[in-house]
């Protein structure tokens, strides 16, 4: 009996932690949804006073300053021996103009119907991925890639005046958001303080442009301070993210990222008035469930691989 026990005791002893783990993998997953969620709300509570420039301008100085001691950690030697730099740089392009997209799509479209678009991005890596990464598609992920764009052509519900600007920003946004994944891996192995380093950068220079173009709109205290939390919240649901696949696999915690929409919906209700019609709804299911299959197929696909 104590022999058994003793074989036993490891075993629940694992199984407790891998359930604590994923559980708090979860958690923090969602925490780093509802602050990219709260961080999306913001923005277009901001973006109808105040120009895109001037919220990425101020956006990427609060981010440059919480990451200031990370950059003073990696040192100069981390920055000017960065390997691939025309990939660099066509990265924070890619990251930079799906931002101001998204801001701009914001001004004209509901949240959470913005959300929508954006949640396409991975459907867009898939289709994107056998041509940029070399990567093989099977036929199951391929059948999911285009449900996925019927959903989002569902989402747009075509008719004469749908393709507004704000629906090409939001389709643009989307697609330079899945070049930007696609991007970023072929870029495994730099350092991510060196990859977000240079997306804020650009960002920057990208906002200040933009505001010498514009102008500036001097913003009030509590404003001012809004944008910079556009800045620290971003960072913090990015750390939220790569904490919740630090405890548990991502096969656990990657599909509560689609909780985005559901708070893109209710924060759209409760601070705009916004109501997403029935085939944006139904566009949103079809992009989630679409998005869900081509993950957890990959997931499948790189268990078998690595029991080969």
């Amino acid at each position: 009996m104590a022999s058994s026990a003793s074989r036993a005791m490891p075993f629940l002893s694992s199984r407790f932690l891998s359930q604590g783990g994923n559980a708090a993998g979860i958690a923090m997953m969602l925490a780093g949804v509802m602050l990219f969620a709260v961080n999306d709300t913001l923005g277009k509570w901001l973006v109808g006073a105040y120009t895109v420039g001037q919220l990425l301008l101020v956006r990427s100085i609060a981010g440059l300053c919480v990451m200031a001691p990370f950059i003073h950690r990696a040192g100069q030697h981390a920055f000017l021996g960065t390997s691939r730099p025309w990939l660099q740089l066509l990265r924070v392009g890619f990251s930079t103009l799906e931002s101001a997209l998204f801001f701009w799509a914001l001004t004209a479209l509901p949240l959470a119907e913005v959300m929508t678009y954006y949640m396409a991005g991975p459907i867009y890596v898939t289709a994107l991925s056998p041509f940029l990464l070399g990567e093989h598609v099977g036929w199951r992920r391929w059948s999911a890639v285009a449900v996925g764009f019927g959903g989002v052509v569902l989402a747009l519900h075509p008719s004469p005046d749908s393709l507004s600007l704000g629906a090409v920003c939001a389709l643009a946004g989307s697609f330079c958001y899945a070049c930007f994944m696609v991007v970023t891996r072929k870029l495994a192995g730099t350092p991510g303080t060196v990859l977000m380093t240079a997306q804020l950068v650009a960002a920057l220079l990208f906002g200040l442009t933009m505001v010498l173009i514009q102008g500036w709109t001097q913003p009030g205290w509590i404003d001012l301070l809004l944008m910079l939390f556009l800045g620290v919240g971003s960072l913090g649901g990015n750390l939220c993210v790569n904490r919740a696949l630090w405890l548990a696999p991502a096969s656990v915690v990657v599909p509560y990222q689609y909780t985005l929409i559901l708070w893109g919906m209710l924060f759209g209700y409760v601070f705009f008035g916004e109501m997403i019609d029935g085939l944006t709804m139904a566009g949103a299911a079809i992009i989630m469930g679409a998005g869900l299959f081509i993950f957890l197929r990959e997931q499948q696909l790189g268990k078998g691989r690595q029991g080969h």
